[in-house]
């Protein structure tokens, strides 16, 4: 039984107790060997991605993966149960005569899409987050999802040249306690991952000086962010440069968001040194990368089975065509995901493969959306900040919508059959104004529709504000 599963409920805990508290425990927990902390799929899944430098070995194991995965939805899941007599055939052909599967679907009648094999307690609940409209509950497999994500992150971790003692400098929307609070800490230590965690809730240029002081103290070798975080310090250290604390970084990875080829350019210029890609939902259901050289995404085939359809649902073989990304999750046998409709959009890559022969290689990954709200004190918070809160009492809603039109203050549209009750919603308003560090006051409505964008997609914040006025044009994509 891994560790990291029983303590994880724990967490907010430990994350907001004071320094010390966090620089002891952790440093304790840390010396806990990898086997003991993720269990013994933690190894089984290292070992698997060891092995997929062989293309012959990788083929076959993936479509042993992919047919074990469906013939389990198949035998055990209610909604796939009428699929019971179809003929034997090849995983491809068995794939492509199952149907598209969107999340209204699960949302509608979650029930229908777990396995009737796995009992309550092999259940790990999630919720969806980041910046996706449509907020969701879904379980994962307790003691192998985790360990899973652990072993490929890793990996990724490997891949980008981080050693075991070295500090990771993060800006991934991890709220700092009371950095809210006048003069209170914009930044934490967590020695479990060795990640110098900075507020990302405090973007502006008079409080780098403060996040340059945590960098020359913690002296991190790489980054963690979203994009939208690490942009804004990236304009200061090239206004303000510090050679001392950009030369010691030897790679950024980047999560959670579009990334555009300007921030990219920003980054390399001030750090001068590779920024690697990672695309992952909550669902687990795929997860590709870039590679040192190569911005496109390569994706994991043994991590699950990625598809692109058009929008009559039809698969898309052909490069350069832009598609729905449509995957298939391996290793979670209490909801198994089968062609779940993700939302991202990508196009196949016509150029060779070389670097990873047998993974799936697109060329860009579009539909993370990056935009931000501003708080009273005209801070801007990205939005993706704000989803990666997971908000429970967002689970049964059908789709939600951000707007604002006034610094400080916003409305959060939510599309579902019932009103949220009274307690669901300052639930929410509290959650959302500490998640902002008391920038935000947030007002809650049931609404009957929320419209589509002119591109069919939905927009989680409807900005009516001039972002320009807040933090200049360097988020918009010019070039400060």
């Amino acid at each position: 039984m891994p560790i990291e599963d029983v303590v994880h409920p724990f967490l907010k805990f430990y994350t907001a107790a004071p320094q010390w508290v966090k620089s002891t425990l952790g440093h304790l927990y840390a010396m806990a060997p990898a086997r003991l902390r993720y269990g013994a799929k933690y190894d089984e899944f290292v070992a698997e991605i060891a092995h997929c430098r062989d293309p012959q070995w990788l083929a076959k194991r993936a479509d042993d993966k992919l047919m074990a995965t469906l013939r389990w939805a198949i035998d055990t899941v209610p909604a796939y149960a009428a699929y019971q007599d179809l003929p034997h055939q090849s995983p491809a052909q068995l794939l492509a005569a199952m149907p598209l599967l969107s999340k209204e679907a699960i949302k509608a009648d979650p029930e229908n899409y777990l396995s009737r094999a796995m009992g309550p307690d092999t259940h790990l609940m999630a919720f969806t987050g980041g910046s996706t409209s449509v907020p969701m509950k879904l379980y994962l497999e307790k003691y192998v999802s985790r360990s899973k994500d652990f072993a490929y992150n890793t990996s990724f971790d490997h891949l980008a040249g981080i050693r075991e003692h070295d500090t990771i400098l993060a800006l991934r929307g991890r709220t700092v306690p009371g950095a809210g609070k006048p003069g209170g800490p914009l930044w934490m230590f967590d020695p479990i991952k060795r990640y110098l965690h900075l507020s990302s809730d405090h973007l502006e240029p008079e409080f780098m000086p403060h996040y340059v002081e945590a960098i020359r103290k913690w002296r991190p070798a790489f980054i963690h962010a979203f994009p939208s975080a690490l942009v804004p310090l990236c304009h200061w250290l090239r206004a303000h440069p510090a050679p001392d604390v950009t030369a010691r970084i030897r790679c950024i990875q980047l999560f959670s968001e579009n990334i555009y080829d300007y921030q990219v350019d920003l980054m390399r210029s001030v750090f001068d040194c590779p920024v690697l890609l990672d695309y992952g939902h909550s669902e687990r259901a795929v997860k590709a990368i870039s590679l040192p050289g190569d911005q496109r995404y390569f994706f994991w085939p043994l991590y699950g089975k990625v598809e692109l359809v058009d929008t009559r649902g039809m698969s898309i073989t052909a490069p350069g065509v832009l598609g729905e990304i449509v995957a298939t999750g391996f290793d979670n046998r209490v909801m198994p995901l089968i062609r779940y409709r993700t939302g991202d959009l990508a196009m196949w890559s016509a150029a060779p493969n070389p670097l990873r022969p047998g993974f799936p290689v697109v060329e860009r990954i579009e539909g993370r959306l990056q935009e931000f709200l501003v708080c009273r004190d005209h801070r801007l918070v990205s939005i993706c900040t704000i989803g990666a809160a997971h908000f429970e009492e967002l689970a049964s809603a059908d789709r939600m919508q951000f707007e604002q039109d006034a610094p400080g203050r916003a409305t959060l549209k939510v599309l579902s059959a019932a009103e949220l009750t009274p307690r669901a919603r300052k639930a929410l308003a509290d959650g959302i104004r500490a998640k902002t560090q008391g920038g935000l006051q947030v007002d809650i409505v049931r609404v009957d529709d929320i419209a589509r964008s002119v591109s069919g997609k939905h927009k989680l914040l409807l900005q009516r504000l001039d972002i320009s006025r807040y933090l200049g044009a360097a988020h918009l994509g010019a070039d400060s």
